[in-house]
């Protein structure tokens, strides 16, 4: 079984207690912290290496390692093979800054996308540019209701039923 399959097993199980889970998840994203705040410390270093090699680097168990290469990887420049990824497979944790940013928004985990060390990276104006654009992305804007008798939109002066709205 590849490694994902085993990591979202464990880590997505409706089985499991939930204490355990919720314990897997504390535990999970504090390490998460700490791989991000030594990626960013030098964004332009591609860090790269097989996964039990990058686990061992950032001090990891090889399932939060997965797990961590699945979080990352739509973020990265070209992602890793993570559906058949084992230990031996080689990845690269090369990541677009921007989009890594966002993702972090999106995934509204405000531990990660206030972290000091985005603050050399982006200052605050692109930072607050990114946190918008990302949150924009995601906003559904419904088009404002045309009633019978509104004007119509088209701008012709005529009323909505006697111009565009004849055989809506």
């Amino acid at each position: 079984m590849a490694l994902l399959q085993k990591w979202h097993d464990m880590a997505y199980s409706e089985t499991a207690d939930k204490g355990k889970l919720k314990k897997l998840w504390q535990a999970y994203f504090l390490k998460e912290k700490e791989v991000y705040q030594k990626l960013l410390a030098d964004p332009d270093t591609e860090v790269k290496g097989t996964v039990k090699e990058l686990a061992e680097k950032f001090e990891l168990d090889i399932m939060t390692m997965t797990g961590f290469l699945d979080g990352i990887n739509d973020s990265l420049v070209k992602p890793n093979p993570i559906e058949e990824m084992e230990e031996d497979t080689e990845v690269s944790l090369k990541f677009d800054k921007e989009l890594l940013y966002k993702n972090m928004v999106a995934a509204e985990a405000d531990w990660l996308y206030n972290l000091e060390e985005w603050k050399p990276i982006f200052d605050d104006e692109k930072r607050k540019e990114l946190y918008k654009e990302q949150k924009s992305s995601t906003t559904i804007v419904k088009e404002a209701k045309v009633f019978p008798n509104d004007p119509c939109p088209c701008g012709s002066g005529k009323k909505y039923k006697k111009c565009c709205g004849k055989n809506a």
